[in-house]
Formats: structure tokens, sequence, C-alpha cells
């Protein structure tokens, strides 16, 4: 009944995209300085908890069942309500539906764990807390059925292979939301104390990367091969980019910066991994180096306290990713998919601009209006003496290095 190469492959991309997010805690506790490790770093770990929990509960229900063509899915099956282990996931896959659930779920864990990096050393744990449920509830499982289970975009003709809409573009401009409601820093940082764990953060993320995208055609075939090239290839061409126009702007070859590179191209690939050929990648992965580069140069200009730069890399990056489908969208290497403007077909583009405009419209105007009604809860913000003694043992009691 079930096909076991397939099944197999599926439980090792999930297997990849949960690795992300302890990636993506190394990657962000490298970030920042010695007094912060521990909280930023939680704050990815805890979505594993909490998101699977809320993911159980009604999460995969409201993303894939029912609200055909609508925003949201019903409840028929919360708390996996209905769902046997028997049951196979629709198409010629041949994978249990359970393995679909349990992908799924990984990105919803990593999805609001992005946003975390924008206001680092500044954010209540309990205040989190409550922002990870509503933001899932109210901004990320709305877009997965919109894009993904069967709603409103998708049945337009909107196309997003692995996410540059559903986690990238919405994560990016919650990020942005969060910094400009939230506000600067008001104790400098010392900046990255370990590039080191940056970069461990970024090889986990660059390898769980490959079951991000190339599990996303929920099957081995060519466009799995495809997809999976395509990720490296952007990255590599990326990261390349970016280290050329540190050395050239900043007169050192820095190692940040390629790693940052790295992570932009990532992003920006996402959604067009399964629908566009190599040589499309590698201008992707080139225009990912050169508009991130400058989109956090901008961000650095205009004094937005976006920390680890969530909007310029996962914002831009997965903004530019949809855009850039638009542009090269190639029916010929994925039947699935659909003829982009550089092949003829100006309407997919211009459906893939409104959409991801529109998407990132949604997501920052939710994310700050839930960070206004949290604030009347519980304060958003941590006091100045908690930000001058650092958040590790300010709310946490615990001390990264002795």
């Amino acid at each position: 009944m079930f096909d076991t190469g397939n099944t197999g492959f599926m439980l090792l991309a999930s297997s990849l995209v949960m690795l992300m997010t302890p990636g993506l805690a190394f990657f962000y506790g490298g970030l920042v300085g010695r007094k912060n490790v521990l909280t930023i770093m939680m704050q990815s770990f805890v979505s594993m908890g909490v998101t699977t929990v809320l993911w159980y509960l009604v999460g995969y229900s409201l993303c894939f069942s029912g609200g055909e063509g609508g925003v949201i899915g019903n409840l028929d099956h919360a708390l996996l309500h209905g769902i046997k282990i028997t049951d196979a996931f629709g198409g010629s896959t041949g994978i249990p539906v359970l393995v679909v659930v349990a992908y799924q779920m990984m990105f919803a864990i990593i999805t609001p764990a992005l946003i975390t990096g924008a206001f680092t050393n500044r954010v209540r744990f309990k205040a989190y807390l409550i922002f990870l449920v509503l933001w899932l509830l109210l901004v990320y499982f709305p877009f997965v059925h919109m894009v993904w289970g069967g709603g409103l975009l998708q049945k337009w003709g909107v196309q997003d292979f692995a996410g540059g809409i559903v986690v990238h573009a919405i994560a990016g401009m919650a990020a942005l939301a969060s910094v400009l409601y939230v506000g600067k820093r008001r104790v400098a940082d010392s900046g990255a104390h370990s590039i080191p764990l940056v970069a461990l953060g970024t090889g986990l993320l660059w390898f769980g990367w490959y079951g991000f995208n190339a599990g996303s055609e929920m099957k081995v075939d060519a466009v799995t091969g495809l997809a999976f090239l395509n990720t490296d290839v952007a990255a590599s061409f990326a990261a390349a980019v970016w280290l050329l126009l540190a050395w050239t702007f900043e007169k050192k070859p820095k190692f940040l910066g390629l790693l940052t590179g790295a992570v932009a191209g990532l992003a920006t690939i996402t959604p067009a991994a399964g629908y566009v050929t190599p040589t499309a990648a590698v201008v992707i992965g080139m225009a990912a180096g050169i508009v991130c580069y400058f989109a956090v140069s901008l961000k650095n200009k205009l004094g937005w306290d976006d920390a680890l730069d969530v909007w310029g890399v996962h914002g831009v990056g997965g903004t530019l990713g949809i855009i850039l489908l638009g542009v090269f969208a190639n029916w010929h290497v994925n039947p699935a998919g659909v003829n982009g403007l550089l092949h003829g077909n100006p309407d997919f583009f211009f459906k893939e601009c409104a959409a991801v405009i529109g998407a990132s419209a949604y997501a920052f105007i939710f994310t700050y209006i839930m960070l206004v009604l949290i604030n009347l809860v519980t304060p958003v913000r941590v006091t100045d003496a908690e930000e001058q003694a650092g958040l590790d043992e300010a709310l946490h009691g615990e001390a990264a290095y002795i």
C-alpha cells in the first residue's frame, strides 16, 4: 500500500527539517553577546515543544482540513481525529498521512523561531510564549492553508514550493513589526560572541535545508533531485557574492558575511527550488547575495534594531524568491508548475507579486497589533536593569559560560 522508498525519504526529510531549529538556535546564539546566549537559544528550542502541542491540538486541522478556497481550515482533524495510521496521503506519493503531519509540523516549529533574532535581548519569556501561540494561530496557520492546504491563494494559482511566502516573507515582516514596536536596545550588545557557533548553526541549517526544499516534493523523483541541487547552488553563489561585497565595501573578507550570505541564498531559493532550472538558481543565488546585502545595509542606515537581520535575510530573501519564481518558473522542469514571465506568462508573475505583497502586509499588521494586545496583558519588553544584567541571568537564572 505504501511506497517504502518515498516514506523513508520523507521521514529523513522531516528529521532534517527538525535539525534546522537547533541549527537556528546555534546560529542566533553565536551572534549575540555572552549574557544573552541561552535566552535566544531557548526561544528556538521552546518552539519545538509549544508548537508541537498546538499542531497536534488544532494546527494540522486548521491548515489541511476543509476550508477549500478560504483563509483557514476547520477542526475536523483536531487532535488528529479521524486520521488512521493506514491512511495514505493523496496523489502518487505512497506515503502515510501521519508522515505529512510530522513533516509539516517541523515547518511550523522553525517559522516563528526565525522571528526571535529580530528582538533579541529585549523581550520577556512570558510575552514571547503568548506571541508564539497567537502568531501561529493568526498568521502562520492561515497562510499554510491558503498556499498549501487548498485555500484562497492556492486556488488563485499562487505557487510556493517550500515556503517563500509561508515561512520567510511572513516571518521577516513579523520580525520588522516586532523591531518597530519593541524599539531599540538600550544597552549596547557586544555583538557576535562566537562566530564558530554561528558557523555550526549555518552548517546545520544548510544541511537541514535539503530536507526543507527537496522534501517538499513529497516523493523521490527528478524534481526532488532538482530541488536539492538548486538549494546548494543558490546558497553557494549567494555566499560568494556576499563575501565579495563585504570585501569591497568593508575592506575585509568577513567569515560572518559568508555565512549570512549562504542563509540568504537558502531563504531566497526556497519558493523556487522545484520549479526552476539550475541556471536560474545561479541567478537567484547571486540576486540574493546582492539584494539582501544592501537590504541589511539599508536597515543599518535607517536605524532599525533588527539585531540578527531577520528582515534583511528572511523577509527580503523570501519576497525576492517569490518574485523571481514569477520570472523564472519553467513548466518543462516540473509539470506541476507553470511558466513564469521569462517563458511568456506575465499573469503568473503578477499573481506571485500580489500574493507576497499582501502576505507581507498581513503579517506586519497582525504582528504589530498582537504585540500591542499582549502588552496589555503582560509587559513585552524587559526593564533596563534586566537588559543591563543580561536576560540569561535576569529571566532564567542561568549562565552559558562560567
